[in-house]
């Protein structure tokens, strides 16, 4: 089993976001924006703001390529349909990395990387960061066994 309780004390990974201006859009009554990814406009929640521009750091700050980002798409959990926040592909399109998107007022803690983990069981990747906008977590799993990052790794071809 793993504990999980010592793993937010040491490294919330610093995140620099870059200069974004989304596209929004008002439509009866209620505010959309367009998510490049997907190609649509999504409802503006606070969750969607933090992942729109959790992708935006991820595609122009840390040069992680848009074409092997996917969000929002359903996996299977046994007989569960869940559906993670965003997962980033290697080059190989191998999922490589899994990104928990909270709202800003959603504490980071044991519940939401345990949901993380609870995804990592059917895409087994290296990386998992848990976000809400304005802290950040990551951790590196080998063999079972989470390390926490001090910031998130470069993607390299």
């Amino acid at each position: 089993m793993l504990n999980v309780q010592n793993l937010f004390c040491y490294h919330m990974i610093k995140i620099e976001y870059p200069a974004y201006q989304p596209k929004i859009k008002e439509q009866l009554g209620k505010e959309f924006i367009f998510d490049e990814i997907r190609k649509q406009w999504m409802m503006l929640t606070p969750e969607e703001w933090v992942r729109q521009n959790f992708l935006q750091y991820l595609i122009q700050v840390k040069k992680y390529p848009s074409s092997l980002i996917a969000v929002e798409k359903e996996i299977q959990l046994g007989e569960l349909a869940k559906r993670f926040d965003i997962v980033v592909y290697d080059q190989n399109t191998k999922p490589w990395m899994i990104i928990e998107c909270k709202e800003m007022e959603v504490a980071l803690n044991e519940q939401v990387l345990n949901q993380a983990l609870r995804y990592n069981i059917t895409l087994n990747v290296p990386y998992i960061v848990l976000t809400n906008g304005t802290h950040c977590f990551g951790f590196s799993g080998k063999k079972g066994i989470l390390e926490e990052l001090s910031e998130l790794p470069n993607f390299t071809i």
